[in-house]
Parts: C-alpha cells; structure tokens; sequence
C-alpha cells in the first residue's frame, strides 16, 4: 500500500511533457528518483531535463517542509550554492566582451589589494588553477536575520591575511577555489561600479525575464522556500559540529533529519544563488540557444573551452564550467553543496538538452546524480 502511494503521488507530480519520452525512461527516471525520497535519501527531488524550448520530463517529489507537510512544488526554492559560479563567470565574459577587462591580464591590474602572486590572471581563477587556497567553507555561513548587517568584504579580508600563501604556482595544476570566485565578485563590483547582486540581476535575471521570486540572493518569500534538512543518524552530522555552532544554525529535528535555520553563505559570488528549478531551466535555456542574449558564440565558446596546464595536462575544467561526458556525449556542469541542499545543472550542447536537480539536503561532493538520469534520454537521442 505504502509504495503504491508514493508511485501515485509521483504519477500526479510529473509534468504532462512526459509523454514526449518512452514508457520505459519514464519508469527508469521517476523509479530513481522515487528511491531517493522512500528511501528517506532527501526531504524532497525537483528534476527538468530539456531542449531550448520546452520540456522533455519534469519530476517533483517530496517535502519542502517536513514538520509542516508542505509538498515542494514549481514555485519552491532551494539554494544553489556553487552552481552560482557559473553566473559570476558569465558576468566576467560580458565585462570582458565590453572590453572593461582582460581575462588574460593580472587580477592585481582590477585589484591593487589581491594578495597572491602578481603574476596570476582572471582567467586562472575562473579555471581554479591560481593556486589560492581553499579552506573547508561550511562555516562561512549567517543567520538569514544577520544578513542586513553582515560585512562580506570585512570577512574575507580576515580570512585573505590568514590564507595569504598559494598552494602551487599560476596555472600548474587544477585546484578548487572558493576564495578565486571571492575575488571574482569583488573583480565584477569594481569593474562595473555595481554590486555583485545587483550586476546580477541587471544583467542576467533581467534579459532572461527571471523574476525575483524565482532567482536571487536572499529568501524573497520564506513560505516558497524549502527548509534544508541534514539525515540525523549519519557520519556526517556527528562531525558536523566542528565545522558549525550546531546550537546557533540548527533547528529542531523532523523525523529522521535535523533541520537549518534559514541562512545565506557569506561568500555571495561563490555560492549564494536561492531559486527554483525553473529558474535555471530558462538560464540553461538561453545558454543552449545560438542567439543567447547572455553572451556573443565567440565569448560563450571561451566559456566551454577545457583549460589546459602549463604543462598541458588537461584539467577537466573550463571557465567554471566542469566537462565530462556520458554515453559518449559531451556534457558541462557544475554541482553545488553544503548544508542542507544540493544541485546540479547540465548542459549537452551537440545534443542540445540540458537538466537540473536540486534536494533539500546536505551534499558534500561533486556527486554526478545527474548521470544516473539523463544517460535514458541521452540514449534516445
């Protein structure tokens, strides 16, 4: 009875473009997807995978609120995290279309105060082979009520003086940086005489017509937004305590998971993007389209170009962009994780689809959940 339930449920969630694919991938995807929330994986799965102009399967499933029984629907939000740094670099290459930046010139050029080495450039942080620094982040979170007040730049600069060494030289090997895209954001603010979420806004929210309520950088309608969970009896939660003050960031425990109070990342340009599945859906959207309104073929190309290192080892990596491929397919992707969400968003550009997932609960790593999905259209196709 209890699995004839959630099948039904799901039956009744799932978009009508389904009938565009097979009995068969229909059942394979939705099967997998059910598991993650009968299995008690997450709280709650938002799925989209598409062409540029319509959707080819929709998925939703589960709770954006446990304790309150709120099923997550189209309008919910989650965060993004990481994923976010895909529109930092996206902002860089329009400054640089514009020709107000160079990417191959020295950061200390737009940032007489940038700490490292004189010789890397912007597009090494794009690339994450500058070499800076990457402390564990999960602590560099505040409370949602705190955010009115919080000094972002003040913070950083603290933890720039303490992390003031680079692990390797410019461009010699991959190595994941938050700090890179902290320096990105200040990078965009100082160039464009805007804030980092304001450049946003103007000038990838706005042409792509994305609304506040569907992307931005703080919670817009608190009743829309999925609470972040964190499964109570795991390994994870028992260390999770010496990276966060538990008592001041968690909430009470729902069920088999531990809650979050609502808060925002102190990093914005690295991590701070909140909006629903939709919302990256119309930005994937319009990256999958020839005439995209977010950059010229010539900038966006650059955009999807594998760095390669000083001693030409392929890194896997373009300008945020990380490249991989499945059933023989060419994709780009980016994942983002922390405490209490995680997504992923996916772009097959010679097959012209993209996808998105995103749950409500911690995701620590990279994880390509986005493989054990898409492989069934991307056999199709």
């Amino acid at each position: 009875m209890k699995a004839f339930t959630i099948i039904f449920l799901s039956v009744l969630l799932l978009n009508s473009s389904n009938l565009q694919t097979t009995k068969y991938t229909m059942n394979e995807i939705d099967h997998t997807l059910i598991k993650q929330i009968w299995q008690d994986k997450a709280p709650s799965v938002q799925y989209a995978i598409f062409n540029k102009d319509s959707i080819i399967q929709r998925f939703q499933l589960g709770f954006a609120d446990i304790k309150n029984q709120i099923k997550t629907n189209e309008r919910t939000s989650y965060h993004a995290y990481s994923v976010t740094k895909t529109f930092t670099t996206i902002a860089v290459m329009q400054l640089a279309e514009q020709k107000k930046l160079n990417i191959d010139q020295p950061v200390i050029k737009y940032l007489p105060e940038f700490p490292y080495s004189a010789e890397i450039t912007i597009r090494q942080l794009m690339t994450h082979s500058a070499g800076i620094p990457n402390p564990i982040p999960l602590s560099w979170i505040h409370l949602a009520e705190e955010n009115k007040n919080f000094d972002r730049d003040g913070f950083f600069r603290r933890i720039f003086i303490k992390k003031n060494k680079t692990k390797s030289k410019p461009n010699k090997k991959y190595a994941y940086s938050n700090l890179g895209y902290v320096l990105l954001g200040q990078i965009i603010e100082r160039v464009s005489g805007l804030s980092y979420e304001d450049y946003i806004r103007e000038h990838i929210f706005k042409p792509l017509n994305i609304k506040a309520n569907e992307l931005d950088f703080t919670i817009t309608e608190p009743m829309r937004h999925a609470k972040g969970y964190h499964k109570k009896y795991s390994f994870s939660n028992a260390i999770l305590g010496l990276f966060i003050d538990k008592s001041k960031y968690m909430d009470k425990t729902e069920g088999k998971w531990d809650s979050f109070k609502d808060n925002y990342v102190n990093g914005t340009s690295y991590g701070g993007l909140i909006g629903t599945s939709n919302s990256f859906v119309k930005y994937i959207q319009e990256l999958l389209k020839p005439d995209c309104k977010l950059l010229t073929d010539e900038y966006k190309k650059m955009l999807f170009t594998e760095n390669y290192t000083s001693d030409n080892k392929a890194t896997g990596m373009c300008l945020s962009w990380f490249s991989g491929q499945l059933n023989g397919t060419q994709y780009f992707a980016h994942a983002g994780g922390g405490g209490g969400y995680y997504c992923e968003i996916r772009i097959y550009p010679k097959s012209g689809i993209g996808s998105v997932i995103m749950f409500n609960r911690t995701g620590m790593t990279d994880e390509r959940f986005l493989d054990r999905l898409d492989k069934y259209i991307i056999n199709e196709k």
